[in-house]
């Protein structure tokens, strides 16, 4: 095999990336590309284009019949997202998620381990309110849990809760059982990224069956005795 000796220019041009003291990615390509750590505007940007994206979803029933889209609320740099099913009445009217009946006692079970509702992330599987309240069909959750799986990698949190399961199928499929899934720590991989979850029962859910609250209190105990070990800021 022959060699061929380094001309001046290429001399200069590797002394050149050697003298860089920064994290540099250097390839055999003409082009290089410094490493860019996320920023509040890149955060905001990809939420944006993955709320059009789903705005622009065609072939809908559920957009088809809801009058808004129900994307986020809360703290976009949070530790904490939370997942829900989809918007009722009251979210789709407003747009925002749990506003209703549901979402005053999300409010009160995040204060009982003293969380204001303002500094996590919560957003839902689907996007938009099933007619008449209904659950999400298997193909509906399957195809908005692709929107789910990039929601969750932009928020990129450090612990993700799944309320109800809606939440608990889209990451982690239909057989399983939310009654033997519920208070575990659990863990996925999203786009080569591990999370750690909580599973646990819907707010809706616990007001139709509250001698479920028990349960719902013993995971919660559960992630704020894993907040206080991760030391994180909520």
């Amino acid at each position: 095999m022959i060699v061929k000796d380094k001309n001046q220019n290429d001399i200069m041009h590797s002394d050149l990336i050697n003298s860089f003291e920064i994290d540099y990615i250097f390839d055999n390509k003409p082009i290089n590309r410094f490493k860019n750590k996320p920023t509040i505007e890149n955060t905001v940007s990809k939420l944006n284009i993955l709320k059009e994206k789903i705005k622009n979803i065609k072939n809908c029933n559920l957009k088809d019949n809801a009058k808004q889209i129900v994307f986020n609320d809360g703290d976009f740099k949070s530790s904490l997202m939370i997942v829900g099913e989809g918007p009722g009445q009251k979210e789709d009217e407003i747009g925002k998620p749990f506003v209703g009946d549901a979402g005053q006692l999300l409010n009160k079970m995040l204060k009982a381990i003293k969380i204001n509702r303002e500094n996590v992330y919560i957003t839902n599987v689907v996007n938009y309110r099933p007619p008449d309240n209904r659950k999400p069909e298997p193909s509906e959750i399957n195809r908005y849990s692709e929107f789910l799986r990039e929601h969750i990698s932009i928020i990129d949190p450090k612990i993700l809760i799944l309320m109800g399961s809606t939440a608990m199928e889209s990451l982690f499929g239909s057989k399983i059982k939310i009654s033997k899934e519920r208070g575990m720590w659990k863990e996925i991989i999203i786009n080569n990224k591990t999370y750690l979850v909580m599973i646990t029962f819907h707010p809706a859910y616990l007001l139709r069956q509250a001698d479920q609250k028990k349960y719902s209190w013993s995971d919660l105990k559960e992630i704020r005795k894993k907040i206080d070990a991760l030391n994180l800021k909520i």
